[in-house]
């Protein structure tokens, strides 16, 4: 009988290792970590806030204060700096290459970007002739209701479907206004229905400029968009101050403003648009919420230390509704919620660790709230009070001398 073949397996039996055996990966080596920012996001932050501020108060001080009344001649200087100051960031330097990806042509530019570019205008010419009429407290206060302006023109513009809801919820930064604008104290009609006309005037941009970012063809950054919209919103404003005001303006005047200070004035201007770039880089939409936030309220403290400006108990409620409707408008109910959680769990953990310090920090808050209730923010039912005419008409009753 012929023998079987048989199949044997081409596997080798391998020899026991002798030694110990390495591991193919090293569980103890450290992942990886990301590189820590250069610059931590709070410079960020308060360098927006100083700017944002410092344009507000520096555009107040050149108009009222010093009396260069003319604010659409200011708007196209700004506008005419930030023109040749993107060309030329354009040209040395890669903070506005984004503007490569973006396919602008003719047309887009007189479909899209003039209109953007008109609104613009309009909302910045009516913007500065409210510093002429009201205090930079009270504008900032109507600031507040430009959510509500945004949700409504984008109705009448047919680019979102009327929601109640929506509604309700700006219903508060309504309510809040009204009552800071019962409250103010030197209310100017002229003044109010200027800034109504430059909210309208933002929010029918913003939209517009909501619509035109959600191609993705035409993505692009503040800084870029001011490269696009800088020179057509010059010419515009460049054409009504030539109008307007170009046949009043003095050289007097100018030079009673200081070149040197124009030139500050253009380069705040400015900066504050470069740095909207960095801080929407290095920060979350939640955190420029309540940094605006923030930067609104010491705009109103600003106007009350620097110009003397009065404040009611009334509007100074009225004005905390707003900011609180703004917020939860903003943010929404569980953000918000979520957010106050890890605050009460960051305060609990400050109290425990620091306790001594903690009853420092609160103490000085009620002292603080106290003083600006009761001194600041008192309301002024009678500003024009003379109580010496009484004082000395109590006085010749009792036979009293004076």
């Amino acid at each position: 009988m012929a023998d079987e073949k048989t199949r044997t397996s081409g596997e080798v039996p391998r020899p026991e290792a002798k030694g110990p055996i390495l591991p193919t990966t090293n569980p103890e080596a450290e992942k990886p970590q990301p590189p820590k920012p250069a610059v931590h996001p709070a410079f960020y932050v308060m360098v927006w806030i100083s700017l944002s501020s410092s344009v507000i108060l520096f555009n107040k001080w050149i108009l009222d204060t010093l009396d260069f009344r003319y604010p659409v001649i200011l708007t196209t200087y700004h506008l005419t700096f930030a023109t040749i100051a993107t060309q030329l960031m354009a040209r040395y330097t890669s903070l506005l290459d984004g503007r490569k990806s973006v396919k602008m042509t003719g047309r887009v530019y007189l479909r899209a970007i003039v209109p953007i570019g008109l609104f613009f205008s309009l909302s910045l010419i009516c913007g500065n002739l409210t510093y002429l009429y009201l205090s930079v407290a009270f504008i900032q206060m109507i600031k507040a209701t430009t959510p509500v302006a945004v949700l409504l023109s984008s109705w009448a513009m047919g680019l979102a479907p009327p929601n109640l809801k929506q509604l309700a919820n700006v219903s508060a930064i309504v309510v809040g206004v009204m009552i800071a604008s019962f409250g103010e104290i030197r209310f100017v009609w002229i003044g109010f229905l200027y800034q109504l006309g430059g909210l309208m005037f933002e929010a029918i941009r913003l939209n517009l400029v909501q619509a035109l970012l959600s191609s993705a063809e035409y993505k692009m950054d503040p800084l870029v968009s001011l490269y696009y919209f800088a020179p057509i919103c010059a010419v515009m404003n460049g054409l009504v101050a030539l109008i307007w005001e170009v046949p009043k303006v003095s050289m007097a005047e100018v030079y009673h403003v200081g070149l040197f200070i124009f030139f500050l004035n253009g380069l705040c201007a400015f900066l504050l648009n470069v740095s909207v770039v960095f801080l929407i880089g290095k920060t979350s939409a939640v955190i420029m919420t309540l940094c605006g936030v923030l930067k609104d309220v010491m705009l109103v403290v600003a106007s009350m230390l620097i110009w003397g400006t009065p404040v009611s108990g009334l509007q100074a409620f009225g004005y905390t509704i707003a900011l609180g409707g703004m917020v939860y408008y903003k943010l929404g109910l569980e953000a918000l919620k979520g957010y106050a959680g890890e605050a009460g769990r960051q305060w609990a953990e400050f109290g425990a660790t620091r306790p001594a310090l903690r009853k420092v920090v609160v103490i000085g808050a009620v002292v603080l709230f106290v003083f600006v209730l009761f001194g600041g923010l008192a309301p002024t039912y009678a500003p024009d009070y003379d109580p010496s005419q009484y004082l000395a008409g109590a006085a010749e009753k009792f036979g009293v001398s004076s």
